[in-house]
């Protein structure tokens, strides 16, 4: 089923972001940190890039590797090939190989990639993608504007099984291809070799990245293709052919993926000669200390910077995850239809103390669904407050009041809550403090942990009252929001949104002016704080080591490394 399968591919992007910083995200919100004292008041932790202190202490055995970096990533699931994946660590992969037409940088704001530059029409209709000067694709042919056409027909394919949907940008003609009601998509112009122009029936903000994504040689994945059937492309994944600046060399399950520099790539061939994703199970902390890599992100937390800055040779990098981590509401229970009693729920509990006492400085509470990295971030609206009086005021107008027992109750039922999250974690800490908020407001909170795909299960189920998830990492904030829409297929929402939340919602991406987008998130930021759809939780932070061997790696809460993998270079560590 489609729906369970978007919630899979949601779990492993949210593994992937924690693991290799690139996507996602927390299976409920976090890896493991040390409870605080509660009453120890903590400061939040800046984003911040710490110098190693010795940079001649790097092992012995990263020294050796004279021309290689080796990062560390969970093992993906075979599928190299662009949107085809439901494993987000073979986006991971991916990545590697395959840059975008348009960029992301550490702002959430689109930059050049493959496409050097691009037009948008007068009527915001109408996006014109200039492609860089001799771009090559590894294998060493042109990748010209007939892959971007070869691309973009391969996701409008009738046939077409993955996860992105193309059709959200609303190409003309799009549909009709998709439904067999034409043979080609009028909507898509090459004018010449590089420059395609493609014409869309609404105003949406997110075209420009979702029509300049990844792209796929005509002459090699083309070479088969016949509309309606795309089996013939699973021969080809993992034969990946890309534009970036490493190519595909050998998979080896339960090893490695191995890649070599792209001497074809637009910016020129990388100055390390090999880049190797080690797959093997174990401590990546430990494999990162004895050498073995050169690159591991960690666990954000107090414990993990002091062994970074202990072992002395390493990078220290701390920036702030696009992502955010919420608890959610059965908007299908009769109890939470009610917006009084989401807002108690949300108010009753003391968020500050949970994040506090969690992530030790590495997390701040959220107020609003998109992270402080993104342009569209305001603390002025939305509520981090601990509120426990004006919690029990809203249950009593809802007609939650107290029973004999403390428990509230409205005619007859108790006021007892069910709420599903992973074990360990975040929970850990979370449940207790939770627990007794919410008996000081006079709801019975009744706790389940298990394991995250059964988490997912029992959602998708409607079982839960509340459950913990995070995002994965949002390249624009409107997909930070778009599952509240009322027409939105997300199981974790369903039973949320009106014509008015609808309407918000659509005017965050019914205009490219970035102003204007600003002022229709922060109506809608407005309306969610009277009926909203989650109890906002957590932004945290992503820790990340680089062993001084080793300059540019720059990650960011967007793209991860991906964006930085060209500039790679090997230091002698003591002139670092």
């Amino acid at each position: 089923m489609k729906l369970k399968r978007h919630l899979k591919v949601m779990a492993t992007l949210i593994l992937m972001m924690i693991l290799a910083a690139c996507n996602n995200v927390n299976s409920t919100e976090g890896e493991t940190s040390e409870k605080t004292d509660l009453d120890e008041k903590v400061t939040l932790v800046e984003d911040a890039i710490i110098k190693a202190e010795s940079p001649d202490a790097s092992p012995q055995l990263a020294l050796n590797r004279e021309d290689t970096v080796i990062v560390g990533l969970q093992e993906p699931g075979g599928i190299f090939t662009p949107y085809f994946n439901t494993s987000g660590y073979d986006g991971n992969v991916q990545s590697v190989m395959f840059p975008p037409l348009v960029e992301v940088n550490e702002a959430g704001e689109s930059i050049p990639g493959l496409a050097e530059s691009w037009d948008i029409s007068e009527d915001e209709l109408t996006y014109t993608y200039h492609l860089r000067e001799g771009l090559l694709f590894d294998d060493g042919t042109p990748l010209t504007a007939e892959d971007v056409e070869f691309t973009l027909t391969l996701l409008h394919d009738p046939s077409y099984p993955g996860g992105t949907d193309i059709t959200e940008a609303k190409v003309v003609g799009g549909l009709d291809y998709k439904n067999g009601e034409a043979e080609d998509i009028s909507g898509i112009q090459i004018i010449d070799e590089k420059t395609i122009e493609i014409t869309t029936e609404e105003v949406n903000a997110r075209a420009l990245r979702l029509l300049g994504g990844q792209i796929l040689s005509k002459g090699y994945y083309g070479k088969g293709y016949e509309k309606g059937d795309l089996d013939y492309l699973s021969d080809l994944h993992l034969k990946p052919v890309g534009a970036g600046p490493f190519r595909f060399v050998a998979y080896l399950p339960g090893q490695e993926i191995r890649f070599e520099a792209n001497e074809h790539f637009y910016d020129g061939k990388p100055e390390v000669a090999q880049f190797i994703y080690k797959t093997l199970e174990g401590d990546s902390q430990q494999f990162f200390q004895t050498g073995e890599l050169d690159y591991s992100a960690l666990a954000a937390n107090q414990d993990n910077f002091e062994f970074l800055q202990e072992i002395g040779f390493a990078d220290t990098n701390i920036y702030t995850s696009s992502a955010y981590g919420y608890m959610s509401f059965n908007h299908e229970k009769e109890l939470f239809k009610d917006p009084k009693v989401r807002q108690a729920f949300i108010l009753g509990l003391d968020r500050q103390t949970i994040i506090d006492a969690y992530y030790q400085g590495y997390a701040q509470v959220a107020n609003i669904p998109v992270s402080p990295t993104s342009w569209a971030y305001t603390e002025d609206i939305g509520s981090t407050t601990y509120d426990p009086e004006q919690a029990k005021k809203l249950l009593e107008e809802a007609g939650w009041l107290a029973g004999s027992d403390g428990i509230r109750e409205k005619e007859g039922e108790k006021l007892v809550v069910y709420y599903f999250t992973s074990a360990g974690g975040l929970g850990d800490v979370l449940i207790p403090i939770a627990k007794e908020n919410y008996k000081e407001l006079g709801i019975d909170l009744q706790v389940e942990q298990m394991d995250f795909n059964a988490l997912l299960a029992r959602v998708e189920n409607g079982d839960h009252d509340l459950a913990s998830f995070s995002t994965t990492m949002l390249t624009d904030p409107y997909n930070g929001v778009s599952n509240f829409h009322s027409k939105s297929q997300s199981a974790t929402f369903k039973g949320y949104g009106s014509d008015k939340i609808d309407g918000l919602i659509d005017a965050t991406i019914a205009t490219n002016d970035i102003e204007e987008r600003k002022l229709a998130f922060n109506n809608l930021y407005k309306a969610l704080e009277e009926d909203p759809p989650v109890i906002l939780m957590s932004y945290t932070k992503v820790l990340s080591g680089t062993n001084a061997r080793v300059e540019g790696f720059e990650p960011n809460g967007y793209r991860g490394i991906s964006s930085s993998l060209k500039n790679l270079k090997i230091v002698n560590p003591s002139e670092s």
